[in-house]
């Protein structure tokens, strides 16, 4: 017993339904995730240059701030300018001309003495112990640095110290700038939520539009499905619709080419078995009836039984083998091309067909071309049509092969003087057992001109009769597109007996 598992038609439908759902939606999945990654690598990274951005832009007021202040302290000195002879002055003069923006707050202490600007300031550094110890604890000549800290108020702040003295005075004064850095914070986090909604929004977007771009990609799925559910063994029609060239419709064309491989084989096959019961039916029925009526205690009779059972069963082996052939004609493995020259091929078939009987053999005209085809093939089918020109004439009468060429195509005939073919029987002789009115005087299945006609077919070409009403003979035709004359050709390829 075999390891097969039977798939009922339902449940192959839901696994297919499941298939087809399960691929598009990792299909979406990879897409939105892929998506999701770029975008966030692309969030972080304008967050990241937003922050730099907004830190140099504090670092650079800050010193612009220390560097106009040094500009008061030390004017140039062709400038106009009232030198300070104090530090306190000096500290007052440069409060008294600051107007602090929203983020700026300024200090200036000497002592314990603090000079602020007059306009309101986001912070009052002076209540900021943090600052003020620490820029206390400076030395006379330490240099401007920046630093940050977090006040009292929970804001982050950023700020420079600088130490200040005057020539003639021995006091040392300290002048602070600040900036708060929660607004650069606030600012960089509604970019990140701008950036966080515009994302999902985009995210929604692309899975709605990547959902029905998806559906419509593998709808040749869901068509091969559909398809594949509706064919059975009796009915192999149907097809899929194929439109576009990517991948997934070149796949559909593949299962199209294979559903006409299959629905020739099954045609070839269902051929063979209905020709095979409806003409074994007869030799069977007679083989058996015979053996019934046969007595067996007389010698004679059996002998006589014996004679015609075997006479029935070579008709039947011939029957098979021609059966046989003509499914093979199907396969594309049945013929083997190759370069062939016309006029040393009809020589070599007019040399077997010497043997089939005693009759005048003979070559008409010739024509020095070529053909693209299976030699073994071509011997076969002019073979056939030879057989069956002598099974209609007697000994010595004309049987003649002959070759022409026009209009791309090449002529094969061959010619005989026999009782030749009325019209009624030119019309069925070429099909699967149909024989001409006068058939029962001689010997055959009735294939022999199906398979020359398979033969023709496999080549690209076709085979036709040529007999005049009233007038004796016939002329069966091999037509086969001509090919052009190799370049390296300067031998004919041997034409082998077809086993």
């Amino acid at each position: 017993m075999t390891g097969h598992t039977a798939v009922l038609p339902e449940r192959r439908s839901g696994l297919m339904r499941r298939i087809t759902f399960g691929v598009r939606t990792r299909i979406l999945a990879t897409v939105l995730l892929l998506s999701a990654l770029g975008m966030l690598l692309a969030g972080s990274s304008i967050v990241i240059m937003q922050r730099n951005a907004l830190d140099e832009r504090v670092n650079t007021s800050l010193r612009g701030e220390v560097e106009e202040f040094t500009a008061i302290a030390s004017p140039p000195k062709d400038t106009p300018a009232t030198r300070f002879t104090s530090v306190s002055s000096l500290l007052e003069a440069a409060i008294a001309k600051q107007a602090p923006d929203r983020d700026e707050a300024f200090l200036a202490m000497l002592g314990s003495e603090r000079w602020e600007p007059s306009f309101e300031q986001f912070i009052n550094l002076n209540n900021e112990q943090a600052v003020v110890g620490a820029v206390t604890a400076l030395g006379a000549d330490a240099p401007t640095r920046l630093r940050e800290v977090t006040t009292t108020s929970g804001q982050r702040i950023r700020y420079a110290a600088i130490k200040v003295t005057v020539p003639g005075d021995p006091g040392v004064g300290s002048y602070v700038v600040a900036q708060s850095l929660d607004r650069n914070a606030k600012q960089i986090s509604e970019i990140a939520t701008r950036f966080t909604l515009v994302s999902l929004v985009s995210l929604i977007v692309v899975g709605v539009v990547g959902w029905l771009v998806a559906g419509r990609l593998l709808a040749p799925l869901r068509q091969l499905r559909t398809t594949a559910e509706r064919i059975s063994h009796t009915d192999l029609t149907e097809r899929l619709e194929v439109s576009g060239s990517d991948d997934v419709s070149e796949m559909a064309a593949t299962f199209n080419r294979m559903l006409d491989r299959l629905e020739s084989a099954f045609r070839a096959q269902q051929e063979f078995l209905d020709d095979a019961g409806h003409e074994l039916k007869t030799p069977i029925t007679i083989i058996r009836g015979h053996l019934e009526l046969m007595a067996a205690g007389d010698e004679a009779d059996v002998e006589e039984t014996r004679v015609l059972v075997m006479d029935e069963l070579d008709r039947m082996a011939r029957l098979v083998q021609d059966l046989i052939l003509l499914a093979q004609t199907r396969r594309p493995d049945f013929v083997r091309r190759e370069p062939v020259a016309v006029r040393d091929l009809m020589a070599l078939v007019l040399d077997k067909a010497v043997g089939l009987a005693d009759r005048d053999w003979r070559l008409d005209e010739q024509t020095p071309v070529w053909i693209n085809a299976d030699p073994q093939r071509i011997t076969q089918g002019l073979l056939q049509l030879a057989h069956n020109a002598v099974k209609y004439t007697a000994a010595g009468q004309v049987i003649a092969f002959g070759s022409r060429a026009e209009a791309g195509v090449v002529h094969l005939s061959v010619r005989d003087t026999g009782p030749g073919v009325s019209a009624e029987d030119a019309e069925r002789i070429f099909e699967r057992f149909g024989r001409g009115a006068d058939a029962r005087r001689v010997e055959g299945s009735g294939l022999g001109l199906s398979i020359v006609g398979a033969i023709a077919a496999a080549h690209e070409g076709s085979v036709s009769l040529s007999s005049a009403p009233g007038e004796s003979g016939a002329i069966f035709t091999l037509t086969i597109p001509q090919a052009p004359v190799p370049a390296s050709a300067t031998t004919v390829p041997m034409v082998q007996e077809v086993p």
